[in-house]
């Protein structure tokens, strides 16, 4: 059985830091683009960060570039997030989803992505 299972969500106070953790299973993903994607309250899922599946390129939205460091580690099939300088308005449930196509350039949109975690809460009070 495929599954992706985040952790590491939390409550913190503005301008604090998370580690997020994505942990794969049952397939290699060693060769998948990986991406992570925040939910937030009575909003669409929306992109927040992908990595190649070499980890040699990285994308980020405009909201999180600078703050937030996507990096993985294929010989424990984990993805990570590190959010730091954290905002209230990161609050959201944030999801981590696997690219399988193969393609050298990672991309940025949740149709493009086959496997999906269950999510993990990010809270960050002011």
């Amino acid at each position: 059985q495929v599954q992706l299972v985040e952790s590491g969500g939390g409550v913190v106070q503005a301008g604090g830091s998370l580690r997020l953790s994505c942990a794969a299973s049952g397939r290699t993903f060693s060769r998948d683009a990986m991406g992570w994607f925040g939910q937030a309250p009575g909003k669409e899922r929306e992109f927040v960060a992908v990595i190649s599946w070499s980890g040699g390129i990285t994308y980020y939205s405009y909201s999180v570039k600078g703050r937030f460091t996507v990096s993985r580690d294929n010989a424990k099939n984990t993805v990570y997030l590190q959010m730091s300088s954290l905002k209230p308005e990161d609050t959201a449930v944030y999801y981590c989803a696997a690219d399988s196509s193969g393609h050298y350039v990672p991309r940025v949109g949740l149709d493009e992505y086959d496997y999906w975690g269950q999510g993990t809460q990010v809270t960050v009070s002011s």
